[in-house]
């Protein structure tokens, strides 16, 4: 269900997506993006590492902790893994049990787009990356505060940028 207590929507800081932000994006568009970077399959495959490429451009998904970047918690950004957009910041970045990082928020609005998704028998929100259309993962509304987000990003969406 897509749904979430209304007090639980509101309890976001100003400037900080929450639920209804996320439904709302979802069913009615998404804010722009700061760019764009548009490639074809071949040239996506061409570029990217294959599992990178199942993962990001036909929407898979890895094995639950399957990688190690969900105990990562050191300071820095997380970017895009096929266009290097900076999507997520290390300070947002929780905790979940889930098997995937997981962030309250994205980096900045309109880096990160919210589509509604019912593959799989289920209903849910795909996050994806704004600027190339890489699949990233889902978000869910049972995250901590601020937001009340959990954004569950495959760690092969990712990568840590260079300080």
């Amino acid at each position: 269900m897509l749904q979430r207590a209304q007090s639980e929507t509101s309890s976001s800081p100003k400037g900080t997506p929450n639920w209804a932000d996320v439904v709302r994006w979802a069913n009615h568009g998404n804010p722009p993006p700061p760019r764009r970077v548009e490639k074809t399959q071949d040239e996506w495959r061409q570029a990217l590492d294959a599992d990178v490429f199942r993962i990001t451009r036909q929407q898979g998904t890895e094995a639950a902790h399957s990688s190690a970047m969900c105990g990562l918690f050191e300071p820095g950004r997380y970017q895009c893994a096929c266009c290097d957009t900076p999507l997520f910041d290390a300070g947002s970045k929780f905790k979940s049990r889930s098997g995937w990082p997981s962030f309250t928020q994205p980096l900045t609005e309109g880096v990160v787009g919210h589509h509604m998704d019912n593959s799989h028998g289920m209903r849910r929100i795909e996050a994806t990356c704004q600027v190339c259309d890489a699949h990233l993962g889902h978000v869910f509304p049972d995250g901590p505060e601020p937001t009340g987000l959990r954004y569950c990003i495959n760690a092969l969406a990712l990568k840590k940028a260079a300080d």
